[in-house]
């Protein structure tokens, strides 16, 4: 079956010749090549980390910056419609004060015309007695 001469020591001379060849010149250039892309993904790889867990630190401070400043904005605006709301009483009440000074001072003028009125309408109702008086009794009578 197998012939046992010079061949097989020659064979297996070239065999261990040719995987130290390979070694040399095709293994360990790929084992390398392996070795740096490995290194290359797990240094990439431990970077993403850091800047994921940077980015998501970052966000949460900036979503707890804006929900202060949200928080501020309102107390802002509550605060100034506050601020409205007392600033439109005081000139309703302002604005009431005045209209019933107004009613008052124009009550009190209608009661002085009614009594200046009045007093015309006493002078010439007396004026008018006085004549109607000195027609049917005389003017000797009359006084």
């Amino acid at each position: 079956m197998f012939d046992f001469d010079a061949t097989l020591p020659l064979m297996a001379v070239q065999f261990l010749l040719l995987a130290a060849l390979l070694n040399v010149i095709f293994y360990k250039p790929l084992t390398k090549a392996l070795d740096d892309r490995d290194n290359y993904i797990r240094t990439n790889n431990l970077e993403a980390r850091e800047r994921l867990a940077k980015a998501e630190r970052l966000t949460k401070e900036y979503e707890q910056q804006l929900a202060d400043a949200r928080k501020q904005s309102q107390a802002i605006v509550t605060a100034a419609q506050a601020d409205a709301q007392k600033i439109t009483a005081q000139k309703i009440a302002e604005a009431q004060k005045e209209a019933q000074a107004q009613r008052e001072q124009a009550a009190v003028e209608i009661e002085q015309q009614k009594q200046e009125a009045l007093r015309s309408l006493e002078q010439q109702v007396d004026a008018l007695s006085r004549q109607i008086l000195e027609k049917l009794l005389g003017p000797v009578l009359a006084k």
